[in-house]
């Protein structure tokens, strides 16, 4: 008898290891669809906007291809890390690291979920701080250049990041910010309703004036558009009864929910302005009518998509921080509000004072993003799946080496046209993740 409740008290506890005390020992209460929410949202980047220009720069086919290949390899690459994760039962993206390859391991994954998250979270209110204004100034029918208090970005970004993004960022479990996530899905479907029927009334113009825009093709890199990877072990450690495959059915739904939104947004702005749109879509619009109703409540949806998405992001990065100098230590609540608020300060600063930092945040999505996306789960499963399971010569294995492989060949490319880019004087980069 004394067995048998030994096995199901054991069978009830959620999974804990030594390597990972104190943050996975609580048991997951976040319901599938919750989670299906706060992936999304996590995937979803500021640079939703920017993918119209993109396939001005493709075309429509090879922007589908690419991005139908960047989506299908981020399935895989979560594939990968469940499996891992299963394999050794720790649910922490750094545990992985250390796991496969000790202390370097894990600092060096901590490192790379930090630096990608910051510059995410940098790219997000670079977004409110440029928008806000202009959406003030539509509500109020004001002249930006008044140089009222509130319409200074400055002044905007700081206010949204006390008294939104703090807040939520303070939660205690990333499963709390289900509802803000599918609110902030809900925001992006208005943007693409939206952009949908202005198209339709674009081309019924053009067809009273007999006249139809023509379509140009260039070579452009579309970026990596799917980097939910930090985010997907701490959702999946919150999740009610979890399985890897449970899970693995969370993140091909949000993938492919993201896919649809991300293609639909492209071919509906591009399909308006085709050549002339521009690396920022709502400034596309804009060229149109600043004070436009409709434009402001897209507007208005856009800085609530990405504000709520800061604290989705935020989380990994405490997390991070957290194993990296925290290691051993149980959940402590003022250690978790001051991370947050170090955070915050720290990217507040720079967004507003930071003349230009494209080609830091260029740096770090050459580096972290392909690490976090192609290297590291690959890696981490060859390392951690047992050679007596799967020999190094098995046919999973050596998908996992050549998906490694191709995550350094984009890192070497991503490198490349970033210097190329400098040597040449020009900047196109494009924000968001």
């Amino acid at each position: 008898l004394s067995q048998r409740n030994t096995a199901i008290s054991t069978k009830e506890r959620p999974e804990r290891t030594c390597d990972d005390p104190g943050l996975d020992s609580f048991e997951g209460k976040t319901s599938f669809g919750m989670s299906v929410f706060n992936l999304g949202n996590a995937i979803m980047g500021s640079g939703i906007l920017g993918l119209a220009y993109a396939m001005a720069n493709t075309g429509i086919l090879l922007f589908l291809f690419l991005l139908t290949a960047v989506a299908g390899l981020s399935c895989y690459s979560i594939h990968l890390l469940l499996k891992s994760s299963g394999v050794v039962g720790i649910r922490s993206y750094e545990q992985l690291g250390f796991r496969a390859f000790g202390i370097t391991g894990k600092m060096a994954a901590g490192i790379a979920i930090t630096l990608q998250n910051i510059g995410a979270m940098s790219s997000y209110l670079y977004i409110v701080k440029s928008e806000f204004p202009l959406v003030l100034q539509a509500f109020l029918k004001t002249d930006i250049s008044s140089g009222e208090w509130y319409l200074n970005g400055n002044y905007l970004v700081v206010l949204v990041s006390l008294f939104v993004i703090l807040p939520l960022a303070l939660m205690k479990q990333l499963g709390y910010l289900g509802y803000t996530s599918g609110f902030s899905l809900s925001c992006m479907v208005f943007f693409l309703s939206h952009i949908f029927v202005f198209i339709i009334t674009y081309f019924t113009e053009c067809i009273k004036k007999g006249t139809v825009p023509q379509t140009a093709y260039t070579i452009p890199i579309l970026a990596f558009a799917f980097v939910c990877h930090p985010e997907v072990l701490p959702i999946y450690t919150e999740l009610r009864n979890p399985t890897q495959r449970k899970m693995q059915h969370i993140s091909n739904i949000s993938i492919l929910i993201m896919y649809t939104m991300y293609f639909l947004a492209a071919l509906f702005g591009y399909l308006t302005f085709y050549t002339n749109v521009e690396a920022e879509l709502l400034h596309t619009y804009s060229r149109i009518d600043p004070y436009d109703t409709l434009i402001l409540c897209v507007r208005l949806a856009v800085l609530t998509a990405v504000t709520l998405t800061v604290p989705i992001v935020l989380f990994p990065v405490r997390r991070a921080i957290q194993e990296m100098m925290f290691p051993n230590k149980t959940f402590n609540w003022i250690r978790h509000v001051a991370i947050a608020v170090i955070l915050l300060t720290f990217i507040n600063m720079l967004v507003i004072f930071a003349p230009n930092i494209l080609g830091i945040f260029g740096i770090i999505g050459a580096t972290s993003a392909p690490c976090l996306i192609f290297i590291f789960p690959a890696v981490f499963y060859i390392r951690i799946v047992p050679k007596d399971k799967e020999p190094m010569r098995s046919t999973p294995k050596i998908f996992a080496a050549c998906f490694a492989g191709l995550g350094m060949l984009f890192m070497i490319m991503s490198l490349s046209f970033i210097i190329i880019d400098w040597t040449t004087g020009s900047s196109s980069a494009l924000g968001g993740h």
